[in-house]
């Protein structure tokens, strides 16, 4: 992190409005697209555009921005440092963890393919910020569906739950990615559509395990 800030200090000009860890944010959030795009060892124009759809540039920081993606994408090494700084900013708020998250599996789908390379990667962060290997398999299934399209595992849970465990899931995690909780978080437009999609994943895979147990009620 200290290099990359060496490498803009002077140069990218941000509204004194924002607090420093929110700089930081911005600058890791940035870095870490980056590497994620370099996962898989090639940076497609797809994947670019993709990071503009989370993070809104001011025409006039354009080109401090892409000086500052090209120095991080010169080598996936070191992305440890970037999310480790997000994992510290943000500990108390799993939310915009998950959230960074849903960014960069954006920026994986966006050529259409996801390469395994990256799914490492993304795991790799996960386990950074914190998550579990069952929270960083309901985030990929909310994204990318599943092999055996297990509505528990969107749901992050086992089939052995309770049924008022289930609803608590489920009430949490529609609490988590509704637009006016990722709007009240001030994440990009486009975030919340995304998080409209996972919304959709998660009330399909809810009702279909209600409907498994016979229980009408939904919530």
């Amino acid at each position: 992190m200290g290099a990359l800030l060496g490498a803009v200090a002077g140069h990218f000009v941000i509204d004194r409005a924002l607090r420093d860890d929110e700089v930081v944010f911005t600058i890791a959030l940035i870095a870490l697209s980056a590497k994620m795009a370099m996962a898989d060892g090639e940076v497609t124009d797809e994947e670019v555009r993709a990071l503009d759809d989370v993070l809104h540039v001011p025409p006039a920081e354009r080109a401090n921005v892409n000086r500052l993606y090209r120095i991080a994408q010169q080598d996936v090494a070191g992305f440890e440092a970037y999310a480790g700084q997000i994992a510290r900013i943000y500990r108390d708020k799993p939310g915009t963890l998950e959230d960074v998250l849903d960014a960069l599996f954006h920026i994986a789908k966006a050529d259409n393919y996801v390469h395994p390379a990256e799914i490492d990667y993304l795991r790799a962060v996960a386990d950074i910020f914190g998550f579990s290997e069952v929270e960083f398999a309901r985030i990929r299934a909310s994204h990318l569906g599943t092999p055996r399209l297990d509505p528990y595992l969107v749901l992050g849970i086992t089939p052995d739950i309770s049924d008022d465990d289930l609803k608590k899931a489920y009430r949490r995690l529609v609490r988590e990615n509704h637009p006016d909780t990722l709007i009240a978080r001030g994440v990009p437009e486009e975030l919340v559509s995304i998080a409209s999609d996972k919304l959709a994943a998660i009330n399909v895979a809810y009702e279909k395990i209600m409907k498994t147990r016979g229980i009408a009620e939904r919530a």
